[in-house]
C-alpha cells in the first residue's frame, strides 16, 4: 500500500506541471517501480515439521497376556480376567492388574501380583513438546530413573533386554513391606511412541519361601514380549 500511495503523488505531482515534463516523470516512477520489482522478496521461514506418531491405539491391557501366559505368572488367580483400571482415554493409558488367591500362600498356592500400563503419546506440532516418539523417549527413561530410585530396594539390578520393542529396560530388586519379603522384577519397554510398564513379583507369605529373583524374571521377560507384541498387533 505505501508503494502505491507513492505511485500516485507521482502521477498526481505530474499532472501539475506542463506538458513537455510530462514523459520526464512517468519515464522515472516507471524506473523506480522495475528497481522495486526487482528487488528480492523476503519469504516467510517454514514451519517446523514433526513426524505423525506411529502407533495410534492401545490393546485392551487385560487382554495383553495369553491365558497361558497368565497361568504361569500368577498361579490360581482371585480374576483371570484381571481388574481393568479407569482412563479417561483409553486410546492413550490403560492399566490392568492381577493377584493371586485370598489363600495367599496356603495348600501350596503362592502369593503374586502382575500389573500392566501402557502409555502412548501423539505427536505435537509445537518443537518444545516434538513428536510421539520422541515424548515416549522422554517418559521411558523417566520411568526407568523411578524404578532405579525405589527407596528400601535392595540387591537392585539394571540390565538392558534385547527383542522387546524399541528398548528395554529391566529391574530387579528385593523389597521389605509389613515385615513380609517381596521380590519384583520391572520391565519397561517402548515400542515408538508407547511405553509399556510391567511389576511383576511375590512373597514369602504362609511359609512359602520368598521367590527368586531370577525365576520370576524368568516368566516376566517373555510376557513383556508378549505385551509389546499386542501393541503392535492393536494397531494393525
Amino acid at each position: 500500500m505505501h508503494r502505491s500511495a507513492k505511485r500516485l503523488a507521482s502521477l498526481l505531482a505530474c499532472a501539475a506541471v506542463p506538458v513537455m515534463l510530462v514523459a520526464g516523470c512517468s519515464d522515472s516512477d516507471t524506473k523506480s517501480s522495475d528497481k522495486a520489482s526487482e528487488a528480492p522478496s523476503k519469504s516467510k521461514s517454514p514451519s517446523p515439521t514433526v513426524a505423525a506418531a506411529k502407533y495410534k491405539k492401545l490393546p485392551n491391557p487385560c487382554e495383553a497376556f495369553s491365558k497361558d501366559t497368565l497361568g504361569k505368572l500368577v498361579p490360581k488367580a482371585k480374576d483371570k480376567s484381571g481388574d481393568q483400571g479407569d482412563s479417561t482415554d483409553a486410546t492413550t493409558h490403560g492399566t490392568c492388574t492381577w493377584a493371586s488367591s485370598d489363600s495367599q500362600g496356603v495348600d501350596g498356592t503362592q502369593f503374586r501380583w502382575l500389573d500392566i500400563g501402557y502409555q502412548r503419546y501423539d505427536s505435537d506440532p509445537n518443537p518444545q513438546i516434538g513428536s510421539g516418539e520422541k515424548r515416549a523417549t522422554d517418559f521411558y527413561a523417566k520411568a526407568v530413573a523411578n524404578a532405579k530410585a525405589t527407596k528400601g530396594a535392595k540387591k537392585l539390578k539394571v540390565v538392558k533386554t534385547s527383542g522387546t520393542g524399541d528398548e528395554a529396560t529391566t529391574i530387579t530388586y528385593g523389597i521389605k513391606k509389613e515385615d513380609t519379603d517381596f521380590t519384583n522384577t520391572t520391565i519397561i519397554a517402548r515400542a515408538a511412541n508407547i511405553v509399556v510398564m510391567i511389576n511383576y513379583n511375590g512373597a514369602n507369605m504362609s511359609g512359602d519361601d520368598t521367590p527368586k529373583a531370577a525365576d520370576l524374571l524368568k516368566r516376566a521377560q517373555p510376557a513383556a514380549k508378549e505385551a509389546v507384541a499386542a501393541a503392535v498387533k492393536a494397531n494393525g
